[in-house]
């Protein structure tokens, strides 16, 4: 009995995708490229858009009242991912790689109460630790005491050294069942046959592990580490929720995202500047760009090919 085979013809592939094309160039290719094009204008003493060229960009990057305030935001921000990098990651791969044993009891439970802080608003997890943490009426303390630890407890919150790493802190803690259940599922995809044969030969669990399973779950790594920079550099909510948009104390939790906003809609006695703002995103969408496009050609090349 022969089978009929159904070829896709042009219009139907249009038909299927034109929703979504639609969709995504109403309400993300073009305010992007409207974005983009915004922050090589400014306006002039009518308030009529003129075209400036470069030199948004050049009052951002080297004018001294604007330069400070974008590079301090920028090596925040790299902090900010490089704690993620440092914490998420690892201990994400440690929990998947525990969660995927077979016989650990309770896995489902352990795996629904770590990955459940990522479905809640981050303006309820910042009110939240802002509680915990908070020096008057705070638990931080007293949960510190029950471990012997009280005398480490400080105002993290409230101080320029620890601001931005303590809000870092508690972005991982919310966001860790992310990089845990895309490498879980990684994880549950290695070939049984394989982890079979490996015993057989007489290989322990954690030989297994670093030349059998890590290598062949390198792609997905790559993906969850270009997934948190993209997010880590479109971060604005926590630090916002938590530290409002002057992101204190001293700017010391400033970021990409918190700039933007000041400069774009303004701010207490800032001034919004729709173009200086755009200039701000445009500069932003090229440092995500700048990384995607190195992922891209230093790692899922390599990748691709090891893969081969």
């Amino acid at each position: 009995m022969k089978h009929a085979v159904h070829t896709v013809r042009p219009w139907q592939l249009v038909l299927f995708l034109a929703p979504a094309l639609l969709v995504y160039t109403l309400f993300s290719a073009m305010p992007l490229a409207q974005t983009l094009a915004q922050g090589f204008f400014s306006a002039d003493e009518n308030g009529k858009a003129v075209f400036a060229g470069l030199e948004n960009f050049r009052t951002i990057l080297l004018d001294p009242d604007w330069s400070a305030g974008f590079w301090n935001a920028m090596v925040n921000n790299a902090r900010f991912f490089a704690i993620h990098m440092l914490l998420q990651n690892p201990v994400g791969l440690a929990l998947a790689t525990l969660f995927s044993l077979k016989g650990l009891r309770g896995a489902r439970t352990y795996r629904t109460l770590i990955f459940l802080p990522t479905l809640l608003s981050v303006v309820i997890i910042g009110f939240i630790w802002q509680l915990i943490l908070s020096p008057l009426w705070g638990v931080g303390e007293k949960l510190l005491g029950f471990a012997g630890l009280a005398e480490l407890f400080a105002p993290w919150l409230g101080q320029e050294e620890t601001a931005l790493t303590a809000l870092s802190i508690v972005s991982v803690w919310q966001y860790i069942g992310m990089p845990m259940m895309l490498i879980y599922a990684a994880l549950l995809a290695v070939p049984d046959e394989i982890v079979e044969a490996a015993h057989v030969e007489g290989a322990s669990a954690l030989r297994i592990f670093w030349q059998i399973k890590l290598p062949l779950i390198y792609p997905t790594l790559g993906l969850v580490t270009i997934l948190t920079f993209v997010a880590n550099f479109n971060a604005f909510d926590l630090i916002y929720s938590v530290k409002g948009a002057l992101a204190g104390p001293n700017y010391s939790t400033d970021i990409l995202g918190t700039l933007f906003y000041r400069t774009f809609f303004g701010y207490q006695a800032q001034v919004g500047n729709a173009y200086l703002g755009s200039a701000v995103a445009t500069l932003m969408f090229l440092v995500i760009l700048a990384g995607v496009g190195v992922y891209f050609v230093a790692v899922q090349r390599r990748l691709t090919r090891y893969a081969l």
